[in-house]
């Protein structure tokens, strides 16, 4: 199968992920510095890409992965003896960008999630076993690592891609239905796009009309200096090939997971503003007389979190984000997710009828109540599912509301009662027979009573379901 993410109206179609035991804490030297010289002149340029071409193509490689997958038992057959699941190996194929001259790869996390056996070829056509450093399903990152000895490999140099703008020409690089290294061009179509597969409005892309289609995921979108601007993930098409509307992993956030994985670490730390904030409209612009319906409106703020301590109040308008303008409320969430614990950030706040400028200081979501974390087990509608305590850390790495509040909620589902009734990852437990769940402790406490009839009350999507179940 190759790899492409495929946005269809409603469904997406997904390839492949990470296995987690294959992650490495090995040490990566630094990054290579982009570089602002153009590989040829402009009259060059206006009749070829090949000095682009040249320079960036060496640095972008094949990757594929395997993964044991095992049948359901067939129940006809179990009849007769033969209904024993059945292994079978199923593939994957997408692309990767060399980052450090030592062997260091990113590539989509979707490309080799669950990857049992990952093999990287070359421009050249060398091929090399690959681990996996660190994988990130939330950017639909991962950082994957090639023993290559003391060879240095061609890189390519991470840019700014905070520096890019509409309209500016980019080639999209990569291995299209496993054709072999093809290269596109087209430009950068919008800015900040959150047509985000999982609905995390929190990623933002950027869009381009460069062809993208299976294969090419994880492979360059590089600029006219033949640097990396983004990672192409994913596509919109109804037919599941390149429609001219396809996305990229704008390099900052490239390059945050980059060195997270330098640093040994295996998660993304990101920071989060502390307020709840929403799009400004056309209406909520004329009431509060702003020229343009844009900026993010501060609607509710999490007592002691970076917005407070820097000042923020309910009603502000956050107009910029060190300096660049906040057009709406998710370039507002990306801007500060894509910074470093630590940072500080400048913010520019309308508030009554002037403005100011504040400073907050990054900081992640806080994880209390800890997560005490559970695989639910017996005869109950939850079995087979892991739960944990709500926690805003919880809710960002699930790319939900952090204000959610208090309660239990369902991070994964591997097997048992649970599967079959309908429960997703995300879904917030908030009743189990009439008795109200805070903790994970009350839920196991609640479920050890036992019994056959069950009524759950779950939150998803900001919507309370009911449901009735017998076990």
């Amino acid at each position: 199968m190759r790899a492409l993410r495929v946005l269809i109206p409603a469904m997406a179609l997904l390839a492949a992920c990470s296995d987690p035991a294959a992650k490495s804490n090995a040490q990566i030297p630094p990054l290579a510095q982009p570089s602002r010289a153009a590989p040829g002149d402009a009259l060059t340029m206006k009749s070829s890409f090949a000095p682009v071409v040249k320079r960036a193509a060496p640095a972008v490689v094949n990757i594929s992965s395997k993964r044991l997958v095992r049948a359901r038992p067939d129940p006809f057959w179990e009849m007769f003896g033969g209904g024993a699941p059945r292994d079978r190996i199923q593939g994957s194929l997408g692309s990767g960008v060399i980052v450090r001259a030592d062997g260091v790869i990113v590539t989509n996390n979707h490309v080799v999630e669950g990857g049992q056996e990952i093999t990287v070829a070359l421009a050249d056509r060398r091929e090399y076993v690959a681990r996996v450093l660190l994988a990130d399903p939330r950017t639909d990152l991962a950082v994957l690592k090639i023993d290559v000895g003391n060879e240095r490999l061609p890189v390519l140099a991470i840019d700014d891609s905070d520096e890019a703008q509409v309209g500016d020409l980019v080639l999209a690089i990569g291995d299209p239905f496993g054709v072999g290294q093809t290269v596109t061009n087209g430009i950068i179509s919008a800015l900040n796009r959150t047509a985000d597969p999982n609905g995390d409005t929190s990623n933002a892309y950027i869009q381009t009309d460069a062809a993208i289609n299976p294969g090419n995921s994880g492979g360059a979108l590089v600029d006219m200096d033949g640097d990396l601007i983004g990672v192409n993930s994913f596509i919109l098409s109804r037919s599941g090939s390149s429609s001219g509307v396809g996305f990229a992993v704008p390099a900052a956030i490239v390059k945050r997971v980059v060195e997270t994985a330098a640093g040994g670490g295996q998660a993304v730390v990101r920071p989060w503003l502390g307020a709840r904030t929403q799009t400004v409209t056309g209406e909520m612009a004329r009431s509060m007389g702003l020229a343009v319906p844009q900026g993010a409106l501060v609607a509710d703020i999490w007592p002691n979190g970076p917005a407070a301590k820097a000042g923020l109040r309910q009603g502000d308008v956050i107009i910029s984000v060190d300096g660049r303008p906040a057009v709406d409320a998710a370039a507002v969430s990306y801007a500060i997710s894509s910074r470093r614990p630590g940072d500080q950030i400048k913010l520019g706040v309308r508030r009554g009828g002037g403005e100011q400028s504040l400073t907050l200081r990054a900081e992640p979501p806080p994880a209390t109540p800890a997560r005490d974390q559970q695989v639910v087990s017996g005869r109950n509608p939850f079995d087979g599912a892991t739960v944990v305590n709500l926690s805003p850390a919880v809710a960002d790495e699930l790319g939900l509301d952090p204000f959610l509040g208090k309660g239990v909620m369902v991070i994964n589902i591997s097997r048992g009662f649970a599967m079959n009734a309908g429960l997703r990852p995300g879904d917030l437990i908030r009743k189990v027979n009439g008795r109200d769940i805070g903790t994970v402790r009350e839920l196991i406490g609640v479920l050890g009573a036992g019994g056959a009839q069950w009524q759950v009350t779950i939150e998803r999507n900001g919507q309370e379901v009911t449901a009735n179940f017998r076990t």
